[in-house]
């Protein structure tokens, strides 16, 4: 009985474990009202009451958060169940890029259209790079590390879960955050280039926007994951039952997000803010580097071999 009940999680193997042990039930039920050897009878309470115990202790396991179970196995799995939506997110944001660099390109006033602030227009990225390399005696985040870092997560975090919950509009708030982010990311990426600022631009978006930026994504495939359920494409369940298979599912992707972002916010405060001299951008690009592959291998490798298990 032990060794039937390993694993819970399979519903079929469940059900069957359970079958037998209402057939046991039944049987010591139907020995209760004759004669029987005292060995079978011994043999069948030892083997319900084992099975009630194991049953209902598998039970409540399975109610349990196990906080390192949800990161290590749960969540890659979750994206993975759900990448059509990773994808997706994805496309958008890169036709969005698209645009905003032909916009950039049509000249200054396409730069006027997509920035929505003044100094970016007004100053060239050659121009900030500069008095971001200026040298200076004084960290400018002194005392400040801590805040700005929160500030960050917070204003991330924001934009994420409005992603994920504008899912609500049949997904079409969705799409238009991914595309609009999409306009900007691809704005400032061809603005930095045309000025001859590559190495700077990939040394101080990679450490925080190798996290980031998938963070962003995987918002934007919750929302469209929600869009679907509403709409219901390729399945004839009902509403309830679409929004009640999708709700765990939206749950662990907004949790792993939020969590990816905190790191993103961290990196960046501490981090991503400091430029050559202070911090060769080698350096910060070998590190940002290691952090998207990664991030990439544990989402689409991690739990891999435990579910097959389970499966088999």
């Amino acid at each position: 009985m032990r060794e039937g009940l390993a694993d819970l999680s399979d519903l079929r193997h469940a059900r069957h474990v359970l079958s037998l042990f209402q057939r046991a039930s039944s049987d010591l039920a139907q020995l209760q009202g004759y004669s029987a050897e005292p060995e079978l009878k011994s043999y069948l309470e030892t083997l319900v009451g084992a099975g009630y115990a194991e049953i209902h202790s598998s039970t409540r396991d399975s109610r349990r958060f196990k906080p390192w179970q949800w990161v290590t196995e749960v969540f890659p799995e979750t994206f993975r169940r759900q990448i059509w939506g990773f994808h997706v997110a994805l496309a958008l944001t890169v036709v969005g890029a698209l645009l905003g660099a032909l916009l950039i390109a049509s000249g200054t006033e396409g730069r006027e259209a997509i920035y929505p602030f003044r100094h970016l227009v007004e100053q060239t990225p050659s121009e900030r790079v500069a008095r971001e390399e200026r040298p200076t005696d004084r960290d400018r985040l002194a005392g400040a590390k801590a805040t700005f870092s929160a500030q960050l997560m917070q204003n991330n975090i924001t934009v994420t879960f409005r992603a994920l919950a504008l899912g609500i509009t049949w997904g079409i708030g969705t799409i238009l955050i991914l595309f609009y982010n999409g306009v900007i990311l691809g704005a400032v990426i061809l603005d930095y280039i045309v000025d001859g600022q590559t190495v700077f631009l990939i040394a101080w978006l990679l450490p925080h926007g190798s996290f980031e930026i998938p963070a962003i994504l995987i918002g934007g495939q919750g929302g469209l994951v929600l869009g679907r359920a509403l709409i219901g494409w390729g399945t004839a369940d009902s509403l309830r039952m679409r929004f009640r298979k999708t709700v765990p599912d939206l749950a662990t992707l907004a949790g792993g997000a939020a969590l990816m972002l905190v790191w993103a916010g961290i990196v960046e405060a501490f981090f991503s803010q400091y430029h050559a001299p202070v911090l060769p951008y080698a350096v910060k690009i070998a590190f940002g580097s290691v952090e998207l592959v990664g991030l990439f291998s544990f989402l689409y490798f991690c739990g891999r071999s435990k579910t097959k298990g389970r499966k088999a």
